[in-house]
């Protein structure tokens, strides 16, 4: 515990603060005014309040189908029919819009502002209603954009006659499907390792994703500002030394002492809060994006679009697949692993220095969510909460490939990840995560133990 305390004091705490400070001198302070003496209107008008203060607002991201993100559109916020303020995105498509007072809101999009042959996905997807907005909440609201022609008041045609556009739509899915799988999957290996070798449901690993990304969003912002390739690599090696830390202080200590896997899993789920909330704590709750390759041009690859660094990401993730896969057969190192895997007990009689494979295949998934974090953080956005939010699926695609098998693992991710991203064909992009689980329930109904698991015997 004392190394992990070291490492976040060290690498976060003092660019945080270096951050912190240079944001703080740069903006000029603002005079505090009781609440009591403003209107309404006097609030809708007066300037944002600090993100860091317990002020509600609404904001949000807008981006076409090509996921670029859309400037200069003005999003309108009303209550009851009467206007409360509003906003226009930045150059990263983001908003943001202050309120009074919390409460119930309407936020609305102008059809005829977005550039050409982009269209709300449904007929009455340019206005959201009900918007909640609870004390100190900063609401986030998403506008669902589609690709398709428009008509002289900007509002949404339907899809041409014949199946061209289903089928281009079906494939820029697909792509994004692979594209999103493809991170699952860096992730996903890590879990299975460890669950392979030491039957431990980690689940503190999608921690060690989050833990990843925020360091690489540190070392590359004020004052270290390094490229964000190499913040990433030296994230890897963090994030490696945090769970090989963790290992030796928390885990190995409690293997010798014969403690059960229920207590383990109970451990795991204190540790994960705990880190959880040092992140929330240091970082913010505010979601952040890294400096480079955050503005990109879609290239257009005849049947699909697909930005240069969505693409170096596709590509790094199936490379570091690959990597994997050539270790686990090729090396000794690997073979070890597998053999840890199969029997540890054998493993053990059989020469191969237990102790040390469990602490290798630590290193190396802590690696790899690292590195998955600051990879998801590139095609999305840097937030507390994001390991979290992809654990559910880590745990999908680990379940649904096989528990224990890195190959599985890989294969599942895949799988959640295209049918996450397909069922926004025919349902709202809210339940994507709701489908690709239910996939996974059917195929285990029908082969329990995964794509690659084996069948064993029960009692």
């Amino acid at each position: 515990m004392s190394l992990f305390a070291a490492l976040l004091l060290t690498v976060m705490l003092v660019p945080g603060a270096a951050a912190a400070a240079l944001s703080h001198s740069s903006s000029p302070p603002t005079a505090a005014v009781p609440a009591a003496v403003l209107s309404q209107d006097d609030a809708a008008k007066s300037t944002a309040p600090p993100q860091d203060e317990a002020a509600q607002s609404i904001r949000g991201s807008i981006r076409g189908p090509d996921r670029q993100p859309i400037s200069g559109l003005t999003i309108t916020v009303t209550q009851d029919g009467t206007e409360v303020g509003s906003g226009t995105t930045d150059d990263k498509g983001q908003w943001e819009v202050p309120l009074p007072e919390p409460g119930t809101y309407s936020a609305s999009i102008d059809p005829a502002q977005l550039p050409e042959g982009v269209v709300p996905r449904t007929e009455d997807g340019a206005q959201i209603d009900g918007v909640v907005v609870r004390p100190g909440a900063q609401q986030g609201v998403i506008f669902q954009l589609a690709a398709g022609a428009g008509g002289e008041d900007g509002a949404a045609a339907p899809p041409a006659a014949g199946g061209t556009s289903f089928a281009r739509q079906f494939i820029q899915l697909t792509v994004e499907g692979i594209k999103f799988g493809a991170i699952i999957a860096i992730t996903a290996v890590g879990l299975s390792l460890v669950f392979g070798t030491t039957r431990l449901i980690n689940f503190a690993h999608g921690e060690y994703v989050t833990f990843g990304a925020i360091m690489a969003f540190f070392l590359s912002v004020t004052p270290l500002n390094l490229p964000v390739w190499l913040a990433g690599i030296l994230a890897m090696i963090l994030t490696a030394l945090l769970a090989g830390g963790v290992e030796l202080t928390v885990w190995r200590p409690m293997r010798r002492k014969s403690a059960g896997l229920i207590q383990q899993f109970i451990v795991a789920i204190g540790l994960a809060l705990v880190v959880r909330h040092i992140l929330l704590v240091l970082f913010g709750s505010r979601r952040r994006q890294y400096d480079e390759y955050n503005l990109q041009q879609s290239m257009d690859l005849g049947l699909f679009r697909i930005t240069p660094r969505d693409l170096i990401v596709t590509l790094i993730a199936f490379a570091l697949m690959g990597l994997v896969a050539f270790m686990l057969e090729r090396t000794r190192v690997g073979k070890a692993m597998r053999a840890v895997n199969d029997n540890q007990d054998l493993a053990s009689a059989s020469g191969i220095n237990v102790e040390r494979i469990i602490m290798i295949v630590w290193l190396l998934g802590g690696a790899l969510a690292g590195l998955g974090g600051v990879l998801f953080g590139l095609t999305q956005a840097v937030y507390p909460d994001m390991g979290f939010q992809l654990l559910l699926l880590m745990f999908a695609a680990v379940i649904l490939g096989g528990l224990g098998s890195a190959y599985g693992a890989m294969v599942g991710a895949i799988a959640i990840g295209l049918v996450s991203q397909l069922s926004t064909l025919w349902f709202p992009a809210s339940l994507q995560n709701m489908w690709a689980l239910l996939v996974m329930i059917l195929v285990l109904l029908v082969r329990p133990q995964g794509f690659f698991g084996r069948r064993e015997r029960v009692g």
